[in-house]
């Protein structure tokens, strides 16, 4: 599904990326891991061809991403941007109908289907009761969960997620990535997606990808990438890693850097309070 071949690229004159490759199977689900400033953003927008890369290849099917047409690749892949949608004045049904672009002539009609493809995605995200609300009387996460209701209007193939669980609590979160599992195995749909919280990749996600210092520290299932070396080695913090009781993914316990009983911290404090 995704090739990419000695991928690099810089971003206002510093080096993100420095010559990766990987491939990608159709019908899986990857995450994308690593520190802030990473390239993991970035290294998503080179996947959807939106940014050219500053040499190497994405091949999407065996196709430079780039040598797509925007429409024709909107047929079959889709993207969760980073952040949700603006709070602008179209309703929630509209927004979600946006997603079936791709699928309309030049006067924006479509023939069939469009319908149906909506009422889904507005019933598997909890939306149905707000779809006439208009986005900008939504909190942040209501517009995160139609952002991806548009998306999985769109019937894509291939779904690229930046970051999707942005301000959502924990059990949206849960409910969010459980749907886009469910969506994945039901359809053999490939997605690929952006997470900063590692206990949520390691549950979803079949494989991972950790981006550090510009290449790839480690890329595999959960079980061979999430231990104590990888997220001293790019996170520079302390954890216990163990397996998940139920699924026994790994799961991380961070440690704190000041030993137990350290009251240095408190003690730095209360002498500041005392400088006049």
């Amino acid at each position: 599904m995704i090739e990419v071949v000695r991928l690099t690229k810089s971003v206002a004159g510093k080096s993100i990326l420095r010559s990766i490759s990987f491939t990608m199977q159709e019908g899986r689900m990857y995450g994308i891991i690593g520190a802030n400033g990473a390239g993991k953003s970035t290294l998503l927008q080179l996947l959807t061809g939106l940014e050219p890369p500053d040499s190497g290849e994405v091949l999407l099917r065996g196709r430079e991403a780039r040598a797509y047409k925007r429409k024709e690749l909107a047929k079959w892949t889709a993207m969760l941007q980073q952040g949700g949608l603006p709070p602008v004045g179209f309703t929630v049904r509209e927004v979600v109908t946006m997603g079936r672009f791709p699928y309309q002539n030049w006067i924006g009609e479509e023939t069939a289907g469009g319908g149906e493809a909506v009422d889904a995605a507005l019933e598997a995200m909890g939306l149905a009761g707000m779809q006439h609300r208009r986005i900008d009387q939504l909190s942040g996460g209501e517009r995160q969960r139609v952002a991806l209701a548009k998306v999985m209007a769109q019937e894509p193939e291939l779904l690229m997620l930046d970051e999707p669980t942005t301000y959502l609590d924990i059990g949206y979160q849960v409910g969010l990535l459980d749907t886009v599992k469910q969506w994945q195995r039901e359809r053999g749909l490939t997605v690929v997606a952006v997470l900063h919280d590692l206990n949520l990749a390691a549950h979803y996600c079949d494989e991972l990808l950790v981006l550090h210092d510009g290449g790839i520290e480690a890329f595999g299932p959960p079980a061979a990438v999430i231990r104590p070396e990888m997220i001293q080695a790019v996170y520079g913090a302390n954890a216990i890693v163990l397996p998940h009781p139920d699924t026994g993914v790994p799961q991380i316990l961070l440690q704190s850097a000041v030993p137990p009983g350290n009251d240095i911290i408190t003690e730095r404090w209360i002498e500041r309070k005392r400088v006049p």
